[in-house]
C-alpha cells in the first residue's frame, strides 16, 4: 500500500505567481522579515512588543533570565529593514546598506537606558524564491544581519551608508549572546 504525499503548495509553480495578492512588494517584504524576527526571537525564548506609535523603532525584545546581572529582564529596541538591492551571499566582511539620516541618528544616539540594534533582511528579488516549504522545514529566504550603531557619525546629506558585518548573522544564538551581554551590563 503506498503513502499519500501531499502535494507542494498544491499547486503548478506556473499558476502561483499568478495568484500572489496585490500587496506591494515592499509591504510583503516588510511582514516577511516580521515572520523571521518572530522566530529567532521564539527560538531564544524571547517575548516581543510593537510600540505604538512606533517612532522609528519596529520592536522591543525582552529576555528574561536569573543569570542577568542588571535586572531579571533586558530588553533591546530593533530596527527591521529589508532590502532585494543587494543580493544575498555577499561577498566579503561587510555589505553597504544606506539609510535616512533620521533613522541613523535615532540608531546612533549614545549613552542610552536601552539599546538599539539594526536587522538588515537580504531577499532574492522575487517574492517566489522568499520561501520553501517541505515535511520537515519551512525555509525563509534568505538572511538578516545585525549591527549597533550607537556612536556612528551621519555622512550624507540626506543619507548615510553604513557597513553591516556579514558575520553577524541574526539567529536564536546571537540574540542570547546579544541578551546575554545586555544582561551584563554591556553592550549588544
Amino acid at each position: 500500500m503506498a503513502i499519500a504525499q501531499p502535494e507542494p503548495g498544491g499547486l503548478l509553480p506556473e499558476r502561483i505567481a499568478s495568484l500572489r495578492g496585490a500587496l506591494a512588494t515592499t509591504s510583503c517584504m516588510e511582514t516577511l522579515q516580521v515572520g523571521y524576527l518572530h522566530a529567532v526571537a521564539a527560538a531564544a525564548g524571547c517575548s516581543l512588543a510593537q510600540p505604538f506609535p512606533d517612532n522609528g523603532i519596529d520592536w522591543h525584545i525582552s529576555h528574561a533570565s536569573g543569570r542577568h546581572a542588571v535586572d531579571d529582564e533586558v530588553t533591546i529596541k530593533v530596527q527591521l529593514k529589508c532590502t532585494y538591492q543587494v543580493a544575498p551571499h555577499p561577498a566579503g566582511a561587510t555589505f553597504a546598506f544606506t539609510l535616512e539620516n533620521e533613522h541613523l541618528v535615532k540608531l546612533a544616539r549614545s549613552p542610552v537606558s536601552v539599546h538599539k540594534i539594526l536587522v538588515v533582511m537580504l531577499v532574492p528579488r522575487t517574492q517566489e524564491e522568499w520561501l520553501r516549504a517541505s515535511h520537515d522545514r519551512l525555509e525563509l529566504r534568505h538572511c538578516c544581519y545585525w549591527m549597533n550603531l550607537a556612536g556612528h557619525p551621519v555622512t550624507g546629506k540626506r543619507k548615510t551608508t553604513v557597513r553591516v558585518p556579514t558575520a553577524r548573522v541574526f539567529d536564536d544564538r546571537a540574540l542570547c549572546e546579544i541578551m546575554t551581554r545586555v544582561g551584563a551590563g554591556g553592550r549588544p
